[in-house]
């Protein structure tokens, strides 16, 4: 099994509470890393390195953004959730604490509205990223809409944007476990999909064209998720925020007890947790 993909962790134990401190760390040390070759493989088809001035939406705990500086590129993050930001500060920056915060050229983090982004020297960005896949839900990507209408402006013409989703439910064995959240938030009325809505061909174009993009090129990336054990998949899993209103409508005990059910079927001999899956993404033009 991947190294990178499959670690063991020592609160791997599942719990009734949680804070969102602790989400925010089960994504960045057991969930973030199994998007890494969603990461590679756009970073290797656009040639991203010293002349890339990189945004990312919804940096998250800035893994990615860890990876482009590693090839030279000047990056900044923006992400509504402090916790993810804090962690993403730990890795990046040299002093996060620091008030007179990074030097010139170092990364940059910051919360809330990619408007807010702007380009501290004043020069364009020539590469946007949204990096949180779409596809779970039927308006899982109004926001980024609204974030990408926000961001483009700080780009120069013609600059690259890359918008990423879901590949259909076939190719993603974690499906039947997305289902459990629409599930749980839909027992108590008329059964529906199970909250799973598949991923059409187009979904990222029609959101492209929303937000003014012209797509030019796309390609898909297997991104399997691997975990040391059950307990840690369950825990990754959660930390995705895409059972967060299962868990509002049920409670953590019971989302938790039907995530793992459906997870049995992934079980390996040695104790493992393995789910093939399959991500799109679209590369688009400003």
């Amino acid at each position: 099994m991947t190294p990178t993909l499959v670690r063991h962790h020592s609160h791997a134990e599942t719990s009734t509470q949680m804070d969102s401190g602790d989400r925010a760390r089960d994504w960045a040390e057991i969930q973030e890393r199994m998007l890494a070759p969603l990461y590679e493989a756009v970073y290797e088809r656009l040639e991203v390195g010293s002349g890339t001035r990189l945004l990312s939406l919804g940096c998250g705990s800035g893994l990615a953004l860890l990876i482009a500086a590693a090839r030279g590129a000047r990056v900044t993050g923006v992400d509504t959730d402090l916790e993810r930001l804090a962690l993403a500060r730990t890795r990046l920056l040299p002093d996060p604490d620091s008030a007179a915060g990074p030097p010139a050229g170092h990364p940059r983090l910051l919360e809330g509205d990619p408007s807010g982004a702007r380009p501290s020297d004043g020069m364009a960005y020539n590469l946007i990223t949204a990096f949180t896949p779409i596809g779970c839900s039927s308006d899982d990507g109004e926001g980024l809409v609204a974030e990408l209408r926000s961001a483009v402006p700080l780009a120069a013409r013609g600059s690259t944007v890359v918008l990423t989703g879901w590949g259909p439910p076939e190719r993603c064995a974690t499906a039947p476990v997305l289902r459990v959240a629409g599930r749980l938030c839909d027992r108590d009325r008329a059964p529906r999909d199970g909250g799973w809505r598949p991923s059409g061909r187009d979904d990222l174009e029609e959101l492209a064209f929303r937000a003014g993009l012209n797509p030019d090129g796309s390609g898909r990336v297997a991104c399997p998720f691997g975990y040391a054990d059950p307990a840690s998949a369950v825990r990754g899993l959660l930390s995705t925020r895409l059972f967060d209103a299962a868990v509002r409508a049920t409670d953590r005990t019971q989302v938790e007890k039907e995530v793992a059910q459906a997870l049995r079927p992934h079980h390996r001999r040695d104790g493992t947790v393995w789910m093939p899956n399959v991500f799109r993404y679209l590369v688009c033009t400003t």
